[in-house]
């Protein structure tokens, strides 16, 4: 009779008897598997500390190992760039030196004598010390080496490193003649040592060959490379020094400019200060109404010359200081230079010809500054009895003529000027320092030229309107900046013309 056991009810279809004990036994056996147990794989409560993983510590030596040169190539690094092309030279010999001799020591017993073939064959390496001082000497001793190497039969010649180094130094930093003649000693020295006993095979030429070749390309190649970077630093200098010789020419036609505008702005403002100065210390014993009107001028030309003389030197600032400066003058502005010119007591007459159009900044100031200047140059030094500003517009030009009819009748003498004077017919002009009856270029209050003294006292010379001198000469530079052209010269009868012509644009 057979027994049979019928299993547990409870038990779910597809279990495996047995693997329930067994997945409850590893947890608390207290043993894991070797994979556990190194690390790799940890189960959930195990108290050992987690090794670090593999790549970490690979970059953890990489990063010490690399963190040791440091100190040294500061150090090589501060050193003159002569000194540290020797450091290199001297490490490069001594490395080439250091695998020719090992190259050579797992066949020492078959080299006899030892000593000279690893003599041999450290001298082609540690001439390499002094390859850009010495480089011919240097090749000559390298090359002399590996011939007798060759020649003597010693075999298990190392890699012929150190003469391809020398022949590329050669043709980097040597001339044509010495590249022709290292690249046939070369080809000489290749053609005995292929000669020699031990180089039979026809691949060892064709090796060596290749191998100068390269070396060969590798300094023609540095050597083209450095000759255009001298060629690019060349032109950069040459760049730089044009761009230097630019500012420098820009920064004297600034102050050119700026004395320019200096002398128009305080030699057109101080000459109407003097003069009012000398019709008010004439006027003030007998007529202070009329003494008070000039002093009121003086004061009024006195903070334009100021507020110019501010917009001007605004430009010397730094650029970091705020500028508030008045606007350049313009011909818009040329009423009141002709006011104060009338208030001199000379009369101007004004003329527009043609339609006026718009003109360029620069040649707006120019033809203001032209006519300011030659009005004062008329009042400073000339005599005259009637001055005339024509501004003639023309298609892409604008022609400025300032003229003077020259000396004021009657006055004896130019160079010498009397305070006292009597006044004026009606329509003839005053004398010097008198005032004239009204409708006469000498009204009431003007002043005589500032050519005229007080009395007893000599005034200086005058000249005419275009007198030389600062005058004139700024206002050709003016013309000339603006490319146009001027005219100056005397008129019938004894006048003055300075004519201006320049380009509207």
């Amino acid at each position: 009779m057979v027994a049979i056991r019928a299993g547990p009810a409870h038990r779910a279809p597809g279990r495996i008897p047995g693997s329930a004990r067994r997945r409850r036994a590893r947890p608390g056996n207290g043993r894991g598997s070797a994979w556990s147990r190194s690390g790799g794989f940890r189960l959930p409560g195990d108290p050992r500390p987690r090794a670090a993983p593999y790549h970490q510590l690979v970059n953890r030596v990489a990063a010490r190992l690399a963190s040791l040169p440091q100190p040294l190539a500061a150090r090589v690094a501060a050193l003159p760039p002569r000194r540290q092309e020797l450091l290199q030279d001297l490490g490069l010999g001594l490395a080439v030196a250091a695998v020719n001799v090992l190259s050579l020591l797992p066949y020492q017993n078959q080299l006899h004598p030892l000593w000279l073939a690893l003599v041999l064959v450290a001298a082609q390496g540690l001439p390499l010390i002094w390859r850009r001082s010495r480089p011919i000497g240097m090749g000559l001793v390298i090359g002399a080496a590996r011939v007798a190497y060759d020649k003597i039969g010693f075999g298990f010649a190392p890699f012929p490193l150190g003469p391809a180094i020398a022949l590329y130094t050669i043709i980097d930093r040597r001339g044509p003649v010495w590249r022709w003649s290292a690249c046939l000693l070369v080809a000489a020295g290749i053609a005995v040592s292929e000669a020699s006993p031990g180089h039979s095979q026809p691949y060892d030429t064709i090796f060596q060959v290749t191998i100068f070749l390269t070396a060969v390309a590798a300094g023609l190649l540095s050597r083209a490379k450095r000759a255009a970077m001298q060629a690019a630093q060349s032109r950069a200098d040459r760049a730089e020094a044009e761009l230097d010789r630019q500012s420098s020419q820009a920064a004297q036609r600034e102050r050119t400019r700026i004395a320019r505008e200096l002398h128009d702005v305080v030699a057109h403002h101080v000459s109407l200060i003097a003069v009012q100065a000398e019709a008010a210390t004439s006027l003030l014993p007998g007529r202070p109404d009329e003494a008070r009107r000039s002093v009121e001028v003086i004061g009024d030309t006195a903070r334009q010359a100021l507020a110019e003389l501010r917009r001007l030197l605004g430009v010397l600032r730094r650029p970091s200081e705020p500028l508030e400066t008045m606007p350049s003058a313009s011909l818009g502005e040329l009423g009141d230079v002709l006011d104060q010119v009338r208030g001199t007591g000379l009369p101007v007459d004004f003329e527009i010809v043609g339609t006026p159009s718009p003109l360029a900044p620069g040649v707006d100031l120019t033809a203001y500054r032209i006519i300011q200047e030659a009005l004062t140059n008329t009042i400073r030094h000339a005599n005259a009895a009637r001055a005339a500003v024509t501004l003639c517009y023309e298609p892409g030009y604008i022609m400025v003529r300032i003229t003077d009819s020259g000396r004021r009748a009657g006055r004896a003498s130019p160079a010498a000027g009397n305070g006292s004077g009597t006044p004026g017919s009606p329509g003839s002009p005053g004398s010097p320092g008198s005032p004239g009856s009204p409708g006469s270029p000498g009204s009431p209050g003007s002043p005589g030229s500032p050519g005229s003294g007080r009395a007893g006292q000599p005034g200086p010379p005058l000249t005419g309107a275009g007198s030389s001198g600062f005058g004139l000469a700024g206002i050709a530079e003016r013309v000339a900046s603006c490319g146009g052209s001027l005219t100056v010269g005397p008129t019938q009868p004894d006048g003055f013309a300075v004519t201006a012509r320049l380009p509207s644009r």
